[in-house]
């Protein structure tokens, strides 16, 4: 068994890693940055040094973390997912430097690696192909001639990429060039590799997909399959084993065909087959030579550790496992949770976790791979993923229900989290009834949008939590002035404070009627509606009673906010001490802001332009994700304030833009 491991990542993958390294007795380093000098993998870890850069591309240093391993007498490296667990230079500079490299060799990597020589070699060893180019011309000019062979609608891929990264569906001539520059710069930034392939779409396929085992003796075995076609711009969000809805004749095609890719490369190690599957059919997509985000839910439903499992092979360990005795037992669903608002088509968001809860302890048959605790920093030059959220049962009805449950117990306050968005789409009538496609976002999106509003006994209460937040009934050191307790001479103590949630700023009037021993009695008047209420402090929240109705809310205060859940949807609102009212700030088109610190990537209109309304202004790249910032109306571009290249600071106006009245005058 190896003796010093360095995992050469961050986050929740490293973590993981750490956790099963220590289990079997492997002594764990950890390279951090900057930004990441405080983090969970660096405390979990045995040890921990700094990697010299501190920009985003810091762990892609290959001599800096070689160098590391070294001096801290690693004997093998992992490489987790993303960064460096598919670049074949790493992994051949890992086996110069006398180091293990925890996953297939350097040059099965290279073959791989390359999506156009990769499904060329598949295609000959008779594994289904999508027709599609994938040769080695590259020039705009060759590829657009390429793309009107194929026809449309066509899909552009990085070659040298994955996760879903520069990927583009064109589905009309016009849109061709856009979407090719587009690719091409995803995968010149993300990858340092410019080629692209073209390939037939197939409209509304399912993402299926075949873990598998291979040691160094010839011997490969199929942990069966995954779904993971719930995808927001490719990128998954919900994952389950064993794919639903598959036949076991085409199952079992699938198993072979993924063996025989194995074996056509001389794979060893952990990896993953992708497939496009569509009505029995499916065709070969790519290899992933590496461990996949979603491989907890084929451990769930074998009692595996696939993490063990890669460093006993790479330790060159015989694989002890038979296919004849690997039984799938039940059902397993992930959801990630990352730091984004869903409901604003995936917006990245950053900041520091002031509060974290987990649901392991409250729901049975959960599993929470964490990459983030409380009081942890979630920066903005890296990915948004905060946790995986696994459920498991014995059927996938089971399963469902106990994730369903899971994420009501999820809390995270620092962060917008997709949590609610996660929740709801569990919960639509084509999840359950399985088998969705890669078309569910777009199809289910009436249902997946968020329903409820704020309440009017959350206004209330939101004022109570802060009026009664400790350290803040007075301000003044005794004297009274600046107290919060709403006492008027001879009249009932009535205060108003002004609550914003959303776009609304209420008025709220509270009046404290009467208290007791264990309760206090408020009249509460909003924009909303009027309430009697009664407050309870409990061990799961403020027990409210309200005209003979009991309910319990949990909420968390953070300075002048208050998050409220509905399930696993978070309410944030923002209570404003009605004594100190900070001047307002001037109103800027909320379109045309930078919501996180971010790189202009490309700039697509000239200062006096004339633009219709949601036309690409500029793109801007923050937390490994493009955000294009469009036109809110039809407008003029007065000014760019901001180049391509130029780093943005968050919050900052990209552009100054002159609306157009139904006239075409300007506004």
């Amino acid at each position: 068994m190896l003796r010093r491991l360095l995992i050469a990542n961050r986050g929740e993958i490293a973590c993981r890693i750490i956790r099963t390294a220590k289990r079997l007795g492997i002594y764990t380093i950890a390279v951090y940055t900057t930004a990441d000098g405080h983090g969970l993998h660096t405390r979990l870890a045995d040890e921990a040094h700094a990697l010299k850069k501190s920009g985003d591309d810091s762990y892609l240093d290959t001599n800096a973390i070689i160098s590391i391993a070294r001096a801290a007498g690693a004997d093998a490296v992992h490489p987790g997912y993303g960064f460096l667990a598919e670049n074949a230079s790493f992994a051949d500079a890992c086996e110069r430097g006398g180091l293990i490299f925890v996953g297939p060799p350097s040059d099965v990597i290279a073959g791989m690696g390359s999506k156009n020589a990769a499904k060329e070699r598949m295609r000959l060893a008779g594994v289904p192909v999508l027709p599609g180019y994938h040769g080695e011309a590259q020039t705009i000019a060759e590829l657009t001639a390429q793309a009107l062979l194929l026809g449309f609608p066509l899909m552009i891929k990085p070659s040298g990429g994955g996760g879903g990264k520069g990927m583009q569906i064109v589905s009309a001539p016009d849109q061709l060039s856009t979407a090719l520059h587009s690719a091409r710069r995803v995968a010149e930034s993300a990858f340092a590799d410019p080629r692209l392939l073209l390939e037939r779409y197939v409209e509304s396929p399912r993402h299926v997909e075949v873990q598998l085992l291979c040691d160094h003796f010839g011997t490969a075995i199929h942990l069966h399959t995954r779904d993971c076609s719930v995808q927001r711009r490719h990128q998954k969000m919900i994952e389950e084993a064993p794919a639903p809805d598959i036949s076991p004749a085409v199952r079992e095609q699938l198993h072979e065909a993924a063996l025989q890719v194995a074996h056509t490369v001389g794979y060893h190690n952990a990896g993953t087959v992708e497939f496009i599957y569509k009505d029995g059919q499916f065709w070969f997509m790519e290899m992933n030579t590496r461990l996949q985000v979603e491989h907890g839910v084929t451990e769930e439903i074998f009692g595996l550790d696939l993490v063990e499992w890669q460093l006993r092979i790479a330790a060159g360990e015989r694989l002890t496992l038979t296919q004849q005795t690997l039984i799938p037992r039940g059902h397993a669903i992930e959801v990630r949770l990352c730091a984004e608002d869903a409901d604003s088509d995936g917006l990245p968001s950053a900041g520091t976790l002031s509060h974290v809860a987990w649901p392991t302890q409250q729901a049975a048959d959960m599993r929470v791979d964490a990459g983030y605790a409380e009081g942890d920093v979630v920066p903005t030059q890296y990915d948004s993923l905060l946790a995986k959220v696994i459920g498991v049962g014995a059927s996938r009805a089971e399963a469902i229900q106990t994730l369903d449950r899971g994420l009501n117990h999820c809390r995270v306050v620092g962060v917008t989290t997709n949590a609610g968005w996660l929740q709801r789409a569990l919960r639509t009538a084509s999840f359950t009834a399985g088998s969705v496609s890669t078309g569910f976002i777009a199809q289910e999106q009436t249902a997946l949008a968020r329903t409820f509003d704020i309440t009017a006994i959350e206004l209330g209460v939101a004022v109570l939590v802060c009026l009664h937040a400790p350290g803040t009934v007075s301000v003044d050191e005794g004297f009274g002035w600046g107290a919060r307790d709403g006492f008027r001479l001879g009249q009932s103590a009535r205060q108003l404070w002004f609550v914003q949630y959303q776009q609304a700023r209420h008025l709220v009037a509270v009046t404290w009627r009467k208290t007791d021993a264990l309760a206090a009695q408020w009249f509460i008047e909003t924009p909303l509606g009027n309430q009697e209420i009664t407050l309870q402090p409990s061990a799961g929240g403020l027990v409210v009673w309200s005209h003979g109705t009991r309910c319990v809310l949990e909420c968390v205060l953070e300075h002048d906010r208050v998050a409220f859940w509905h399930g696993a949807d978070r309410l944030d609102v923002v209570v404003e001490d009605p004594r100190v009212i900070a001047p307002q700030k001037t109103v800027v088109e909320a379109s045309l802001i930078a919501r996180l610190p971010g790189r202009v990537v490309s700039v697509e209109v000239s200062t006096g332009e004339s633009v219709k309304a949601g036309h690409v202004l500029l793109v801007l790249e923050a937390m490994k994700m493009e955000q294009a910032i469009r036109a809110p109306t039809d407008g003029v571009v007065r000014r760019l304030l901001y180049a391509e290249g130029e780093q943005v600071p968050q919050g900052a106006a990209l552009v100054e833009f002159e609306r157009l009245d139904q006239q075409g005058a300007a506004t």
